[in-house]
């Protein structure tokens, strides 16, 4: 077995930071639901601004609500507004990844969705692994009329 990334939200800003309460990262549900991250999953959280990394667990917060709340001794890392990077991970063999296809969501600021991505591992006609990135550009009504991917060789 190896371990792959499962799901990410990437550039979610810091929406708060609860010191004096349990450790873990309270995320919109909604945006949980649309990658795939569960409630209590752990994951691991990037500061593109200290680049601080830690690992803790989730909580769902109100759907819609656009939170990202950095909770307990995980508040110290992260200041309200610094975007941060969410992947989970899992531990399966290459095969099941394929299957996976995990998703991406990409933010813009308020926590806007700015776009969906979708890695898509395969295997190439000689036995090879690859991948593709299926991007699909996120309109002001959270529509996403357009597909694009790109391919890339591993």
């Amino acid at each position: 077995m190896e371990k792959y990334v499962g799901a990410k939200l990437h550039g979610i800003r810091v929406t708060a930071s609860k010191l004096n309460y349990h450790g873990s990262i309270t995320i919109d549900a909604d945006f949980c639901r649309a990658v795939g991250l569960k409630p209590l999953e752990y994951v691991e959280i990037w500061n593109k601004m200290s680049g601080a990394r830690i690992s803790t667990y989730v909580l769902y917060g109100d759907p819609g609500c656009k939170c990202c709340i950095l909770n307990g001794a995980a508040a110290r890392t992260c200041q309200q507004g610094d975007e941060i990077i969410i992947a989970s991970s899992v531990f399966c063999e290459f095969d099941e990844i394929i299957k996976l296809r995990p998703r991406v969501l990409v933010f813009g600021a308020g926590n806007e969705i700015v776009d969906r991505i979708t890695y898509e591992v395969f295997r190439r006609a000689d036995g090879s692994p690859d991948m593709s990135v299926t991007t699909e550009l996120a309109n002001n009504d959270y529509g996403f009329p357009a597909a694009l991917t790109s391919s890339r060789s591993s």
